[in-house]
């Protein structure tokens, strides 16, 4: 199981949500590499951003993620942002990534319906909270 760790900001357009980053070396690297920006994409209920970073894969990763999960999509080496169901999911319920996702962390407050406000061509920014 990974434990929580390291607060971060996510600003996606005008909104702004506290997250908290899971302990894995992943999240570290992350953590190392902020702030981070990109533009957003949307996918159903996911944002994505390409972010320049590469992670190398871990055993934690996996296509069913969390309500407000935190990840990192290798093939498009982009940060998502998770909080419904994504046209690859299997069933209403099922939150599903279109391939295996690094977990970092996951938005302190869920559900966040003022997700479905994004855009795409919003811009999407995690900074250090500490």
């Amino acid at each position: 199981m990974i434990e929580p760790g390291k607060l971060v900001r996510v600003k996606i357009g005008d909104l702004t949500l506290n997250a908290e980053l899971y302990r894995s070396d992943a999240a570290e690297d992350f953590w190392e590499s902020l702030p981070q920006s990109g533009t957003v994409n949307r996918w159903g209920q996911e944002v994505y951003a390409a972010i320049p970073l590469q992670l190398e894969p871990t055993a934690e990763d996996r296509e069913v993620v969390f309500v407000g999960e935190l990840a990192y999509w290798p093939p498009g080496s982009a940060l998502c942002v998770f909080w419904g169901p994504t046209p690859a999911s299997r069933s209403p319920e099922e939150i599903r990534a279109a391939s295996k996702v690094i977990p970092l962390g996951r938005l302190r407050i869920v559900p966040t319906p003022d997700l479905d406000s994004s855009q795409a061509g919003d811009t999407i920014t995690v900074e250090r909270a500490e």
